[in-house]
This record gives structure tokens, C-alpha cells and sequence, in this order.
């Protein structure tokens, strides 16, 4: 039951059905080891009801507790790829004669033809990256605002923030990383000299205004060493 009480914390609290800030807390209540305990935001049998947890067709909230999965160092992470369906029982993308149809791809990479391929949507695979630069590095500089925001750092590695309400984000924070200007990986990351989307600047001190506007598409900004100018 760990592995679903996990699924069920990370969706209900980036819906914004509890305050935000409590969500650490509730991760370490589970009180397993972390190298013992699978994690994920959902699968195959929970994504269809039963259990109340975050799936792709809430792609804003899905796309937070995604990344929040794979930024907070607990568990081994298992994510998700899936096809679309509308009813419980309903099978795999087929043809008349029943036969399973391949994925077809989009420019960006990622699926159509009935398929959802969910580790494919770039603000997931550009979060495992940010869990493979950070990784032995723990949690410092925590920030919240008492509800709805948090934010902290994996060591001197990488940043994130999430907010669970769509008012953006504006607040200068502690980061704890080097001196210089960061890519946002939400909004797709470094490409050459410059940042498709937002960007962060670290001051000598670590500190850095950390913002995004208000109706934003994503709930959450992260960076990392790698991803910077």
C-alpha cells in the first residue's frame, strides 16, 4: 500500500486540495526507506478510479506532481506511458481487425495515434535529467509561504517551485546555486546560447528572483546546473 499512499499524497496536494507546504511531511510519514519503497503519480490500474490520484488528462497538475516526483529524493521512481481512453474497460489503440496500432510521432517527439506516452512530454523528460544532475544531493533551502507555494534546492545542483493555483509565482529566493543566468525546464530549457522560456538569474549570494506570470500553462519552474547560459 506504500506505493499507492505515495500516488495518492502527490496528486491531492498539487491539486491544491491540501496546503502545498505539508507535502514533505507527509512523504516522510510513510516511514519506509527510501530505497525499499517504488513510487509513482500513477499507472495503468489506478489512472482508471478507485484511487484519487493525478492522471494526463489534468495535464497542468499531472505535469507538477511528475516533476515533483522526480525532484524530491525519495523512493525509486517509476513514471508513466499510456494510451488515451474514455471508457474503464477500454483496450489499447486497434484497427477494424483489432489489431494494436503503433504510435505515430509529432515534431516535438511526442505521441499521437491514440497513444499518450506521457515520459515523452518534455517537461517530464527534462525532469529526469534534472534528477540525474542532482542526484546525492539532498533537500536545502526550503521555501513556502505557509499554503500554496514552495520551493527549494537539491544541493548546489538544482531549483525548483511549485505553486498550485494559477496566480503565478513572484518571489526572491534562496536558491543555492552558483552565480549566473538558468533555463527553465518547464517552459523548454537551454537551446544554444539562449533560453526558450523562462529563465532565472542567481546573484553572487545564491538569491534570485523567481517568477512566473499569473494564468501560466505550467505550475512550476525548475533549473540546474547543466541547463545554464
Amino acid at each position: 500500500m506504500t506505493e499507492f499512499r505515495y500516488s495518492h499524497i502527490v496528486g491531492q496536494y498539487h491539486r491544491g486540495h491540501a496546503d502545498l507546504k505539508n507535502i514533505r511531511w507527509a512523504i516522510q510519514d510513510i516511514n519506509m526507506d527510501s530505497e525499499k519503497v517504488l513510487t509513482f503519480v500513477d499507472n495503468h490500474d489506478n489512472q482508471r478510479g478507485g484511487f484519487p490520484v493525478t492522471i494526463y488528462k489534468e495535464a497542468r497538475v499531472y505535469k507538477m506532481a511528475t516533476s515533483f516526483h522526480l525532484a524530491y529524493p525519495y523512493g525509486i521512481p517509476r513514471l508513466m506511458s499510456s494510451f488515451d481512453f474514455n471508457g474503464h474497460d477500454q483496450g489499447p489503440p486497434q484497427d477494424s481487425n483489432q489489431n494494436l496500432l503503433s504510435p505515430t510521432f509529432n515534431a516535438d517527439g511526442t505521441c499521437n495515434n491514440g497513444w499518450v506516452c506521457e515520459h515523452r512530454w518534455y517537461q517530464i523528460y527534462k525532469m529526469i535529467q534534472f534528477r540525474n544532475v542532482v542526484k546525492n544531493t539532498n533537500v536545502e533551502n526550503w521555501w513556502d509561504n505557509g499554503w500554496n507555494k514552495i520551493a527549494f534546492s537539491r544541493g548546489n545542483r538544482g531549483f525548483v517551485a511549485y505553486a498550485t493555483h494559477e496566480e503565478g509565482f513572484d518571489e526572491n529566493l534562496q536558491t543555492g546555486l552558483p552565480a549566473g543566468t538558468y533555463c527553465d525546464l518547464a517552459t523548454g530549457g537551454k537551446v544554444g546560447s539562449s533560453c526558450r522560456g523562462l529563465s532565472m538569474t542567481v546573484g553572487g549570494d545564491g538569491r534570485a528572483r523567481v517568477y512566473w506570470p499569473g494564468g501560466h500553462s505550467e505550475g512550476f519552474v525548475a533549473f540546474h546546473v547543466e541547463e545554464k547560459l
